[in-house]
């Protein structure tokens, strides 16, 4: 992995993906006690970052390969990014879901055309099941998060940062990321260190399911104890990459965690003070900027806001328990 791929990837996805913003709010800025600059992903095309990395991967292979279909597996976000650039160039997508992935996410990576396999997360293993179909289909398997043309194309979003911060003059800051098994996280970290050095990355993750902080700390691969029982679905993965973990472990700062009900109120705070939607797992780099200001140094901080595709009911739960707490 390096910028090379990056800024490839960057190239590809010209015309495709749209360039978020840089959002403020003087309210948000109240709360952290520092300036806080939102990057807005859930604005991404299928409500993620995750169209990026799809689209860098989908595009990147050989046509001949490509015509005979992808796969991928994911609980929600990967896999309307994948389904989406799939349908974009006219072949076939499999995507493998967990059954108690948000029924909004299995609904439109239906609709995007893909074939939705749907398993049980707590019992039975994604990456069997999909080596399995990609083996008897000939379709190419496309990771999550643990695949070089993916970390590349999230990585685009840590380039726009670098050219945001300079237009807007901030010159050191932590950068938030909110982070699963670590493809935006190293893809951003990579990006700003040949762009913008001074601003650091920092993975952001829900309790329990902590498992990139801690590995941050030993300095070695850690694994969560569970594997769902979260409102964070989207950020929710087994241990960091084999590929993620060494660049995480190279150039990010140390790891924050946020409680489930941090990642509501900063949901609610998101729709009162920026008129955006995110979700719970979207939500913690958002959290952790203003509820755990105490762990961030310097006048500014960047976060992402990963993902907005949220279940309703979701939703009117963060308004109703914290709306007009900001």
């Amino acid at each position: 992995m390096n910028i090379d791929m990056i800024e490839a990837a960057a190239e590809r996805l010209k015309g495709h993906a749209r360039r978020t913003p840089l959002l403020n709010s003087p309210f948000l800025d109240d709360i952290a006690g520092r300036r806080v600059w939102v990057k807005p992903e859930c604005l991404q095309h299928t409500g993620s970052f995750k169209f990026r990395g799809g689209w860098s991967a989908v595009s990147a292979l050989d046509p001949d390969v490509r015509a005979r279909g992808v796969i991928a597996f994911s609980s929600g976000n990967h896999a309307q990014g994948v389904a989406l650039a799939a349908k974009l160039h006219g072949v076939p997508a499999v995507i493998i879901m967990p059954s108690d992935a948000p029924q909004m996410k299995i609904d439109n990576t239906r609709a995007l055309g893909a074939e939705v396999i749907l398993y049980d997360r707590a019992g039975e293993d994604r990456a069997a099941i999909g080596a399995a179909l990609a083996e008897e289909r000939g379709l190419t398997l496309i990771k999550p998060y643990d695949e070089p043309q993916v970390i590349a194309g999230q990585g685009t979003t840590g380039l726009e940062i670098a050219e945001q911060a300079a237009e807007a003059g901030i010159s050191q800051a932590d950068v938030l990321v909110c982070c699963g098994g670590g493809g935006l996280t190293s893809g951003i970290a990579l990006a700003l260190e040949a762009k913008a050095p001074e601003l650091r990355v920092r993975p952001v993750e829900p309790e329990g399911f902590d498992d990139v902080a801690r590995s941050l700390r030993s300095g070695g691969i850690e694994v969560n104890n569970r594997s769902s029982g979260s409102l964070c679905d989207a950020i929710i993965t087994p241990s960091p990459g084999q590929i993620t973990f060494p660049i995480m472990h190279r150039l990010c700062g140390p790891g924050m965690v946020v409680s489930e009900d941090e990642a509501l109120q900063a949901m609610a705070a998101a729709f009162e003070r920026l008129k955006v939607v995110a979700e719970p797992g979207g939500a913690v780099a958002l959290a952790a900027a203003l509820y755990h200001a105490d762990q961030i140094e310097g006048d500014d901080v960047i976060v992402t806001i990963s993902g907005g595709n949220v279940d309703a009911s979701v939703f009117v739960q963060a308004l109703t328990r914290f709306g007009g707490q900001t």
